[in-house]
């Protein structure tokens, strides 16, 4: 009988403390991720800055391609969201970095950096070995 309470009360702490850890991390995940500073990394990497710069269909800072453009919107429409993105939007820094956001708080709930990264030279279906480089360059100008 004594072992039975102490087996519940041990199982009763680690329900308990499980259920914390599991709201912590959800918290974690949903808290606001400071994208900023990875954003300007990439920046650099893609353009040196120039919001004019252009590379074949990849445009602006981002150096954001149509089919992005397109993800975006339907990530909004599938949201009821009723903004929409348009392919001159590439040139504004503002709304370039709108669109990384949204990229990532869809295909990167965790915010993990190394995955927004790879993710945006390679796509939602990157490898790791054809995105190797440019992350490289681009933690080498990440300041967290």
């Amino acid at each position: 009988m004594y072992f039975s309470k102490i087996a519940k009360v041990t199982l009763f702490t680690a329900i308990i403390t499980l259920s914390s850890m599991s709201t912590i991390a959800r918290e974690n995940t949903n808290k606001r991720f400071n994208w900023g500073p990875l954003m300007d990394a990439i920046t650099q990497v893609e353009s040196e800055g120039n919001s004019r710069a252009v590379s074949g269909n990849q445009c602006g800072a981002m150096q954001i391609t149509p089919v992005l453009v397109e993800d975006c919107n339907a990530i909004l429409k599938k949201r009821g969201v009723k903004k929409r993105f348009t392919l001159n939007d590439r040139f504004s820094v503002k709304k370039s970095r709108e669109m990384f956001v949204l990229i990532m708080s869809h295909y990167n709930p965790t915010n993990n950096v190394e995955k927004a990264i790879r993710i945006w030279n390679g796509g939602v279906n990157y490898t790791n070995k054809g995105t190797q480089r440019y992350y490289k360059k681009v933690m080498a100008l990440y300041k967290q």
